[in-house]
């Protein structure tokens, strides 16, 4: 992969580092035992039956989309260590470099297109 492919796809996905960790700091804070984990504020309406049923139903989602937000967080920075360590883009299962278009659309890409078919039964 040439440098200026490298560098767009770390820049990019510096941005995506800090529109994630900016989503989370909204309704999360920081899991002071777990640096890779943040922790679900419970929201608090009052203290009628209706709003003690909107609170649970919304912490609900709260722990739902922080899940999915944190997995995502942990893929960036798992692609960012690697291009820190000069390993990125290099396919976890076959050890082949992933094609760099497939890194330019989805820069924390593990597999190459062929493992990743494979993996996921479309051959």
């Amino acid at each position: 992969m040439n440098q200026a492919a490298l560098d767009k796809i770390k820049s990019s996905l510096e941005v995506e580092k800090k529109k994630l960790s900016l989503e989370l700091s909204e309704f999360t804070k920081p899991d002071v035992d777990n640096s890779d984990n943040y922790k679900s504020e419970f929201p608090k309406y009052g203290d009628d039956e209706d709003e003690n049923a909107a609170e649970v139903a919304d912490y609900g989602d709260r722990l739902s989309l922080e899940h999915v937000l944190e997995k995502q967080l942990r893929d960036v920075n798992k692609a960012l260590g690697l291009i820190e360590a000069g390993t990125y883009g290099t396919c976890q299962h076959c050890g082949q470099a992933i094609e760099e278009q497939r890194l330019l659309v989805r820069p924390t890409s593990s597999s190459c297109v062929e493992c990743k078919k494979r993996l996921t039964g479309e051959e």
